[in-house]
């Protein structure tokens, strides 16, 4: 694992991450929009915590990364991470976003574009987070795709995470990814799945079935220079939602927010919301199964690369 690449003041390491860091030790990325703005208080300060104890559990070190009154915080403390979860003033920040927000003095929850480019700068390569960004239905009108698609073009990182989420097209998503040269392994399953799903519909060309496997393949790029773009490890939920009812749910939700006026980058925490509230609770279990399921998986490939 390299170190950091650059003495930058506006970053700060936690005690944890700085220790990790130094021995070069295993680390795993992890996002904190999901935080303050993917589940409801006090629940969301609960899972993050959980999620950073499978992370330590498994051998590797959480560093949770946020923005906190103009400050990059790679590692949140205890302090910071209730920050994180119940301060009103977390905005939501997209790597664009990053310096405009650190000059003004303020704070925010990092999407996976923004979490992933901090990681890459902080010397960390491993990030979990729960689905990724990708082009929106209906972008051929509007133009509406995820900047976490062109961040990761440009990032040698493994991210784990549940596919894509499936309110968005996936098909041109993954379009997307082949013509950016993000590399795409599916964990033991070659369906990709859709956040909610295991399947999305879509098919993937490639299979791994441990960690091992996977760091095998991030060490293979290094070797042979394939590692300038990200490294996708789509890793399906155990329990999905049935798929009638989800695509029923995600029906109604795309004419509410049509109705309302909703869009770009509103769209995504509009229909999760939307989700949450007509299953009765059920797409924020799924939700927070993902994103403990990858957190162990991103923290066995950081082990096994490590080794």
């Amino acid at each position: 694992m390299s170190g950091v690449k650059k003495n930058i003041e506006l970053l700060r390491f936690s005690d944890e991450v700085s220790l990790a860091l130094k021995n070069r030790t295993p680390i795993v990325a992890l996002e904190s929009t999901i935080i303050s703005h993917g589940m409801p208080r006090p629940m969301n300060l609960e899972v993050a915590k959980e999620v950073e104890s499978i992370v330590r559990a498994r051998g590797a070190t959480p560093a949770t990364i946020a923005v906190i009154d103009g400050l990059v915080h790679i590692g949140l403390s205890d302090e910071n991470l209730t920050a994180i979860a119940t301060r009103d003033d977390i905005a939501k920040a997209s790597s664009r976003d990053l310096a405009i927000i650190c000059a003004q003095g303020g704070s925010a929850a990092t999407t996976v574009a923004a979490t992933a480019h901090l990681a890459v700068l902080a010397g960390v390569s491993v990030f979990a987070t729960g689905g990724l960004g990708g082009v929106h239905r209906g972008a051929h009108e509007s133009f509406d795709e995820s900047a976490d698609l062109t961040a990761l073009s440009n990032l040698d990182i493994t991210v784990v995470c549940a596919g894509v989420k499936s309110i968005l097209d996936v098909g041109a998503t993954l379009e997307r990814l082949e013509t950016l040269a993000i590399g795409v392994v599916g964990f033991k399953t070659r369906q990709f799945p859709g956040f909610y799903l295991t399947d999305s519909g879509f098919t993937i060309e490639h299979q791994v079935n441990s960690a091992h496997e996977i760091a095998d393949i991030i060490h293979t790029r290094q070797e042979i220079g394939t590692n300038k773009a990200a490294l996708v490890v789509t890793n399906p939920v155990v329990r999905e939602m049935e798929r009638v009812r989800h695509d029923e749910i995600l029906t109604s939700g795309m004419l509410e927010a049509k109705g309302q006026g909703v869009i770009g980058k509103a769209v995504t925490p509009f229909l999760l919301e939307h989700f949450h509230r007509v299953s009765g609770g059920e797409s924020l279990r799924i939700n927070i199964e993902i994103i403990k399921s990858n957190a162990a998986l991103a923290a066995d490939i950081a082990v096994a690369s490590a080794r």
